[in-house]
């Protein structure tokens, strides 16, 4: 009886997957905005690739298919490199994430097209967008088993620099959201102090932003340790100089007095935030640098062996150090662009999202849903943020995370995965484009004092 019980809930909750709306008329989720649940599932799914991702990639799992007979054979029964060898378990890694984000970006992709110029959810193509959760699902499973069928030939080497040039979008995304965090953040705990008349909010943002500053200073001293030498490594030397030179810089001119009188929420918050996670950026950079002597990174463990990975094209770890952490920057800024939108103008334009002013339909609407436990539609006179430009945000996510589970190793014409400089500049360049993001952000109320940048 409670097993019957149990499934008919679960197939009340499944007409939702089928509605023209997120749960509108489905009582299974809870009282929320239309907008807001439709960017959790579209996220889900991007998160759904993640898990898929991880379970192929995991060793056991690797294993076992590494004994299939297809695994490491090519065309009629051509053996693409000896059975058993480690480079075969890395190939098939590399293959199922490059193809499973391929699917996951031609499927965001997808609906950026078919989204362009919705203006509201009275566009018939609104219930495309915020219902039909079963048949999306299954276009999505569909465009994944499809890909997996794609001829390996030059298509990982293209798809490499198509994963390049979108994760370092991605990256400056994470660095504007961090940016938009530390502001609302800085404003909050202000307010705070000015209403309750308590220094403790003070030295919260005091104690934080010293604190972020120690990680940075402590972050750079690990850098030269690790990925330095007396003599050597002197690109690494070069790289870690520079960018500690510009946060340096960019601190100074976020607390200059004009600064601070053009906008008055800039300080030091913001620019320790910006500190550190150019000093993350700079490691993921270090970590990818294919010379064995400059980066600890290129040594695994592989049953009882050590083996060397550079230019060769031999073979590392998946789950290093900075891949976790990547991972989890990656997971919370993904979650950041399908639940908030901005305070704040400058960022609302550049993310493509405004401030939900319900009105009275709109706040009727949203007690009637409360009382039903269901969600409602916010966006009848206008969407709250775009369509197309959410999915766009989706597919540079999608090829950042690949790049990131792969650890930004190409495919090399040997069969092998190889670390590359391509990796390292790629991300060099995204730490200095996002250092010159804030510095603009900065200074931008200053040279165009005609404009409005409040």
């Amino acid at each position: 009886m409670g097993a019957c019980l149990g499934a008919c809930s679960l197939l009340s909750c499944a007409s939702c997957l089928c509605g023209s709306a997120p749960c509108i008329l489905c009582t299974c989720c809870p009282s929320s905005r239309n907008s807001t649940v439709s960017r959790l599932v579209f996220t889900a799914f991007l998160f759904l690739g993640v898990l898929v991702s991880v379970i192929m990639l995991s060793p056991g799992v690797e294993s076992q298919l590494h004994k299939l007979p297809w695994v490491c054979e090519e065309g009629a029964g051509t053996p693409i490199i000896p059975q058993g060898h480690i480079d075969c378990g890395s190939l098939l890694g590399h293959r199922a994430v490059y193809r499973m984000y391929f699917a996951t970006a031609a499927f965001f992709f997808l609906f950026t097209l078919l989204m362009i110029c919705v203006r509201s959810s009275r566009d018939p193509r609104a219930a495309i967008q915020n219902g039909f959760w079963f048949f999306k699902f299954l276009i999505l499973v569909g465009i994944t088993v499809g890909a997996f069928y794609i001829p390996d030939g030059s298509f990982s080497n293209i798809w490499f620099y198509f994963g390049v040039v979108g994760s370092f979008l991605f990256i400056l995304i994470q660095l504007v959201l961090l940016i938009d965090f530390a502001h609302s953040w800085n404003q909050r705990w202000l307010g705070k102090a000015e209403e309750c008349d308590s220094r403790a909010w003070y030295a919260g943002l005091f104690f934080f932003t010293l604190l972020f500053y120690a990680l940075s200073i402590a972050a750079v001293t690990l850098l030269f340790i690790y990925y330095t030498l007396p003599g050597a490594c002197n690109e690494g030397k070069i790289f870690i100089s520079l960018n500690l030179t510009f946060c340096f810089f960019v601190s100074i001119v976020a607390v200059l007095p004009k600064v601070q009188d053009a906008q008055p929420n800039s300080g030091l918050l913001q620019a320790s935030v910006v500190t550190l996670y150019t000093m993350f950026v700079t490691w993921l950079a270090l970590s990818n640098v294919p010379d064995q002597k400059c980066n600890p990174h290129l040594l695994t463990h592989f049953g009882n062996g050590t083996i060397l990975a550079g230019p060769e094209g031999y073979e590392t770890q998946w789950w290093d150090a900075p891949s976790i952490v990547g991972l989890l920057i990656f997971i919370l800024c993904t979650f950041f662009i399908s639940l908030r939108s901005s305070d704040h103008r400058q960022v609302n334009t550049l993310m493509q999202t405004e401030e939900c002013l319900a009105g009275p339909e709109a706040v009727q609407q949203q007690q009637v849903a409360a009382s039903e436990g269901r969600a409602f539609d916010n966006e009848q006179d206008g969407v709250t943020y775009s369509y197309s430009f959410f999915h766009v945000c989706l597919v540079l996510a999608s090829l950042h995370i690949m790049m990131t589970l792969t650890n930004w190793y190409r495919p090399g014409e040997t069969r092998k995965m190889i670390s590359t400089w391509t990796a390292v500049w790629v991300k060099i360049c995204a730490s200095w484009a996002g250092l010159l993001l804030y510095l603009w952000t900065l200074v931008a109320p200053l040279l165009l004092s005609s404009r409005d940048f409040s």
